[in-house]
């Protein structure tokens, strides 16, 4: 029997690949969406605000910049902190 596992790197590069799609599709960098998350009042000092649920920002990242929720959920956890 021959069974995969997804590995660390695996997941680290298909995150990374994600948000270079997501960058050429929208023309906006993960940092940018930092800024614009900001700007919106979801964060606060470069954290998402206690109040602020993740589908508040999943649903304007897909209505805003036309992305699926895939996309959207991994511009989400860059917000949120994640890098790899």
């Amino acid at each position: 029997m021959n069974i995969k596992l997804k590995t660390k790197s695996k997941k680290r590069c298909h995150f990374k690949t994600y948000l270079k799609n997501i960058q050429e599709k929208t023309g906006k960098s993960p940092s940018d969406f930092e800024t614009l998350a900001a700007e919106k009042g979801f964060t606060e000092a470069g954290k998402i605000k206690k109040d602020i649920k993740a589908t508040e920002i999943i649903n304007w990242l897909k209505e805003d910049y036309d992305l699926g929720h895939g996309h959207a959920t991994a511009v989400y956890a860059y917000i949120k902190g994640k890098r790899a």
